[in-house]
């Protein structure tokens, strides 16, 4: 009994502590989270350095019978067996970590530490979808698409609980006062961000008025951030303007990555050929979702209580700091989010630079 409680005040030591002293007490799940995403991250340099860099690997790859000389194994699906192999290794650690509720149970230990072991594991996941034929891997691209999907609603959910928690922050500060200078100064420079990116998605997508889609779904993203201000400015809500602004941000940039993944011959999409030249808005996604996998890394708890119709505000002493289950189902659903960002949203083709 008295190991359970000084292993518990330890515990709550390390919580209570700095970061650096998360990783110097050695296995403990605060400094798992941070393991976990170092190997998310190296699988995903991975992919891109496959996809763009892995004509000198070509050598190597037709040492696996089923890459058909290397070119099956580099570009689209690349991209997508590196993507399998990651999330086979998250998806095996939400199955065996899902439930868990209490510290110090096997659990909790494996989520924690054995580490030599997980590394093991997730090296033979990364090179046992290298092994697999390619029909199994078009499958996976296929199942991707609404892995990620299921991301993205994810991503959506962790941004809006990120923005009320700063919003809140904002609000009660001491120096509200002093800090509502600067809340109306981010809100206004969101609100003309948005209205500008509205204009240029009118300008560069709606050529002509026979693009009736591209019209509703900017027409209609305009409408959600009124419809949101006028929400979070009702008097029983009084979230302010910060919310709505940053919200707005978000939708802005949902619909413009949406509307420019037109093909390149269609007729409405006047910036086809300079998507070509330069994948900037890519880059940008692969930034944003990175920003929301690092929120869903590092604030899992309030993440995962996000999805709960009933919070629990009583917490026993040795329950877990958040929900592990949940945690490694964010980074598989992860993998499949940026395989479909690295091959373009389409894995018949392989995507450039």
């Amino acid at each position: 009994m008295e190991t359970g409680t000084s292993i518990d005040n330890g515990y709550e030591g390390i919580k209570n502590g700095s970061w650096f002293s998360q990783f110097r007490n050695g296995c403990n799940p605060w400094m798992a989270r941070y393991v976990y995403g170092l190997i998310f991250l190296l699988a995903n340099l991975l992919a891109w350095a496959l996809r763009d860099y892995g004509r000198g690997a070509l050598t190597e790859m037709r040492k696996f019978k089923n890459c058909k000389e290397g070119g099956e194994c580099l570009g689209t699906e690349g991209v997508l067996r590196v993507s399998l192999g990651c999330f086979l290794f998250y998806f095996i650690m939400f199955l065996l970590t899902v439930g868990t509720s209490k510290t110090n149970s096997s659990r909790d230990k494996w989520h924690s530490g054995w580490w030599f072991a997980k590394l093991f594991m997730w090296l033979g996941l990364t090179i046992f979808p290298f092994l697999l034929p390619s029909s199994i891997i078009q499958l996976y691209g296929e199942i991707a698409h609404f892995g990620a999907g299921v991301f993205l609603l994810i991503q959506l959910i962790s941004i809006i609980s990120f923005i009320t928690w700063l919003n809140e922050c904002f609000q009660a500060q001491k120096d509200a006062e002093r800090c509502h200078v600067h809340v109306m100064l981010l809100a206004t420079t969101a609100y003309t961000v948005c209205i500008l990116g509205v204009i240029l998605m009118y300008i560069w997508y709606v050529p002509d008025p026979s693009c009736l889609l591209n019209i509703f779904f900017i027409t209609w993203t305009l409408f959600l951030i009124q419809l949101m201000t006028s929400i979070s400015l009702h008097p029983k809500i009084n979230a302010g303007f910060l919310t709505p602004a940053l919200m707005g941000l978000y939708v802005v940039f949902i619909c413009w990555c949406a509307i420019r993944s037109e093909p390149v011959g269609e007729t409405c999409n006047r910036k086809a050929e300079g998507s070509s030249r330069t994948d900037w808005l890519t880059i940008i996604s692969f930034v944003v979702a990175l920003l929301a996998m690092v929120i869903a890394t590092f604030s899992t708890g309030v993440d995962s209580q996000c999805f709960q119709f009933r919070k629990d505000e009583n917490h026993e002493e040795d329950e877990i700091p958040y929900g592990y289950g949940f945690f490694h189902f964010v980074f598989a659903t992860g993998a499949m989010y940026f395989a479909m960002l690295l091959v373009g949203w389409n894995i018949h083709h392989s995507m450039k630079k």
